[in-house]
Parts: structure tokens; C-alpha cells; sequence
């Protein structure tokens, strides 16, 4: 979030304080997919209570289902049963305009695999979520030139993404998350395709961004020694969700 806007982090939201209170939680999230007749169950019930300003790790190995909680967190997958509340409203009861804004304004999403457009620039591929709303060329790109100031790499911002290291694609990544200013950061594995010393330095840098700009975070991954720097980690486990560390506020995450 840009300087001169870091005001609007602090200000009051409906249904939620931004300074306290919960922004989203689960309920008895269940997921299950239907394969050659059988059915696989991913989510077994997990119940989930975010507060505002946390930044939760989930950890997990592979097909645990951490990617499939993220989705369903984001609206961008439904719950077999049991709901997402997000400021205390049920997602499933958003429609049209509502669920856009929250899929597009109120979530950014931070993926393994950054999908930047290899043709566009860096400049380009951040400011895209504010184009495709709409904002006019000049002003996307001051904003978004503002942003990769935010992750170091304002003097990258005329490279194409094919031109850019893995490490400063991911940076690119998470500026295009947050350009839109949204009030939670979800990242799937944002340090699995980078190696130890970049994952450090992404690591880093994601939790300075939460603390400047008063984020809500949740980061899934496999690396622990990572997770282990949130506020809370919690383990994805036979399709619920156990807690492994809580140094903030007991029970408010099961």
C-alpha cells in the first residue's frame, strides 16, 4: 500500500473494527470430490477464526488439502458443506458486484507459480488488477510503480516478466496481490519454487508488508522453519485443522 494511502488500513470496516476482532473465520468447512464413483474427502470439518492483523502459517505436506482451504477462504472454490464468514457475512450469500469485490478487493491471492504475463512488463503485470477494474493506464502505473518501489524492485519495473529471476517475479507477484489494497493476503506455497536463500529473503519481505501495512495474513507452506516466525502455525491434518503454535490469543483458531 502506498504511503500516502496507509491511512485507509486503519480505518473502521463494516461488521469488523480494524483493529480487533475477527475478519474471517470457517465453520465445520467440509470439501469432497467425486472420482470413478468414490468420493475423496480433502476437508473434514475445519473451523477457523482469524482476528485482525494476524499472520497465520498452515502447514502441511502435499495434498493435504492447504491449497483447497485458500481457494475456499477466496471464494474461488464452494465448501461441499459448512460456510466462510468474512466481517461476520456468509460468502456463499454474496452475489454478483458483492462476490466480484471480494474475490477482486477484499482478497489478494499469492501463488506458487506467480502466472505474470511473460510479454508485459513488470509495471504492466502489477497494475493489470487495477486496469481490468477499469483505473486509466497513467494512474495504474504510477500505482503500480509505487508498489515495486514496496518490493525493491523499482528498477526492474520496464522488464519484461520472462527477463525477470524467480525471486523478482515473486516480488511482482505479491505487488500485484496487494495493489488493490485488500484487507487479507492469502499466499499458496509463495516460497516452493525458490531456492532457500530466496525463500528467506520472499519470506521477509511478506512480513514486513504485513506489519507496515496492517495485513491479515494467512501463508500456507511446507517449509516449518518458515511457518514457525508467524503468529500462529497450525497443521492440516487428516482434514482438520490442529494448532501447533499460538503466541497470541488461545482457542481462537481450531
Amino acid at each position: 500500500m502506498p504511503a500516502e494511502t496507509t491511512a485507509t488500513a486503519t480505518t473502521t470496516r463494516e461488521g469488523v473494527d480494524a483493529h480487533s476482532g475477527v475478519l474471517i473465520e470457517a465453520r465445520d468447512l467440509r470439501k469432497s470430490y467425486g472420482a470413478g464413483g468414490s468420493e475423496i474427502t480433502v476437508l473434514s470439518g475445519v473451523n477457523a477464526s482469524i482476528e485482525v492483523g494476524e499472520l497465520v502459517a498452515v502447514v502441511g505436506p502435499s495434498g493435504a488439502g492447504k491449497s483447497t482451504l485458500l481457494h475456499l477462504l477466496a471464494a474461488l472454490d464452494m465448501p461441499t458443506s459448512g460456510a466462510v464468514y468474512f466481517e461476520k457475512k456468509a460468502i456463499d450469500s454474496f452475489e454478483g458486484s458483492e462476490l466480484a469485490d471480494y474475490r477482486n478487493r477484499s482478497i489478494g491471492f499469492v501463488w506458487q507459480r506467480h502466472h505474470l504475463l511473460a510479454d508485459f512488463t513488470a509495471a504492466e503485470n502489477v497494475a493489470m488488477p487495477l486496469l481490468m477494474r477499469g483505473a486509466g493506464y497513467t494512474e495504474a502505473l504510477e500505482t503500480s510503480a509505487r508498489w515495486l518501489r514496496e518490493v525493491g524492485l523499482e528498477a526492474r519495473t520496464k522488464h519484461r516478466a520472462g527477463e525477470l529471476s524467480g525471486g523478482e517475479q515473486q516480488r511482482v507477484a505479491i505487488a500485484r496481490a496487494l495493489v488493490q489494497e485488500p484487507a487479507l493476503l492469502l499466499a499458496d506455497e509463495p516460497t516452493g519454487d525458490l531456492d532457500e536463500r530466496n525463500a528467506i529473503a520472499v519470506f521477509e519481505l511478506m512480513q514486513r508488508l504485513h506489519r507496515t501495512h496492517r495485513l491479515t495474513s494467512i501463508l500456507a507452506t511446507h517449509n516449518t522453519v518458515l511457518a514457525g516466525r508467524a503468529d500462529r502455525v497450525l497443521q492440516l491434518e487428516h482434514g482438520l485443522l490442529l494448532p501447533v503454535g499460538d503466541r497470541t490469543k488461545p482457542g481462537s483458531m481450531h
